[in-house]
């Protein structure tokens, strides 16, 4: 082996050395913008598994920075499985890590748990979206947030950096899972109001920005498309799960993480008749299409790129050396 030192962070290890959150949204926007200006990202690959719906992917992604010796470049790949029958056998459903090489010499760095990490990029990149395309209306923005597992959790800290003084409405098919995210949301004192219901169409209804994070399953498109006609900001974080292809296509502006990657993903079934993007989320923020501010509806969509998941990595393992974190494999 090389002389770097092997890490390896536990999921503890890596909360206990995540960033705060304005630093977590600063590193979305960073991955965003370098994936139209200096990333290399392949469509994910994957296998399929023999369990019913589970999946794989492999997201190797290379961020390039100005040293042409590559020292500073960050290089990894993130390795995650979903497996849903796991919830049956008291298992978490997905499992992910994330290795980080030495972009100059390829030597391993760190293995990391990367649930916290894709729980917390994800949000962050939602963060991101929320502050380019937030809505301006004459009223207090009603917000309402579909979904009140992981990735809910992860998205009230968020909402609560980016959007306080918003009206907050958490749905989720579990009553006891809603309120308690709702409890929670209501204990940062930052919203002026903040509601649990189990009724999803409901609360999309009544709401400005939208906000989807449900699990996977065989029903896609599932709230009418009627029920957005009030929203000016829609964020899927759940692929297709909840929002209809005629929403989309009424949208005056749709963006995605990685064009690319969409165009790998969509399907007869997958993303069943979306329009091609109009963008990136990246080339928007890099300001090279000075078009995208988008009029009426602004539908912004992110599958998760392992661009992201590298560069919050990178982050994760300086901190959690400066920590003394995590444990140094013998090389």
């Amino acid at each position: 082996m090389g002389a770097q030192p092997l890490r390896y962070l536990s999921a503890a290890d890596v909360v206990a050395a995540m960033p705060p959150v304005e630093d977590r949204i600063a590193l979305a926007h960073r991955s965003m913008v370098a994936l139209v200006e200096s990333a290399e990202l392949p469509p994910k690959i994957g296998v399929r598994p023999r369990q019913p719906a589970s999946h794989t992917a492999a997201m190797p992604a290379l961020l390039r920075e100005s040293d042409p010796s590559g020292a500073r470049d960050l290089l990894g790949v993130k390795w995650v499985t979903a497996f849903p029958g796991n919830r049956a056998r008291g298992l978490p459903a997905v499992n992910a890590l994330v290795v980080l090489n030495d972009g100059a010499t390829g030597e391993p760095r760190a293995i990391l748990d990367g649930a916290p990490i894709t729980a917390e990029r994800t949000a962050a990149v939602s963060g991101v979206a929320l502050r380019r395309w937030w809505p301006r209306v004459d009223r207090r923005v009603r917000v309402t947030l579909v979904g009140a597992g992981v990735q809910g959790t992860s998205h009230v800290e968020v909402l609560a950096c980016v959007a306080p003084g918003t009206i907050l409405t958490v749905a989720d098919r579990h009553e006891e899972r809603a309120f308690e995210l709702a409890r929670r949301a209501g204990q940062t004192g930052v919203f002026a109001e903040v509601d649990a219901t189990t009724d999803a169409v409901g609360a999309v209804k009544s709401a400005d920005v939208v906000l989807t994070m449900v699990s996977f399953g065989a029903t896609r498109q599932s709230i009418p498309a009627q029920a957005f006609e009030r929203a000016r900001l829609i964020i899927g974080v759940d692929y297709d799960m909840c929002i209809p292809a005629s929403v989309v296509s009424g949208a005056g502006l749709f963006v995605v993480d990685d064009i690319a990657q969409f165009e790998a993903t969509r399907t007869n079934t997958v993303f069943a008749g979306y329009p091609k993007p109009h963008a990136s989320i990246g080339l928007a923020l890099s300001g090279a299409a000075s078009a995208l501010d988008g009029r009426g509806l602004v539908v912004v969509n992110h599958l998760g790129v392992g661009l992201a998941d590298v560069v919050f990595a990178d982050a994760i393992l300086r901190r959690a050396a400066e920590l003394g974190l995590g444990l140094v494999l013998p090389t």
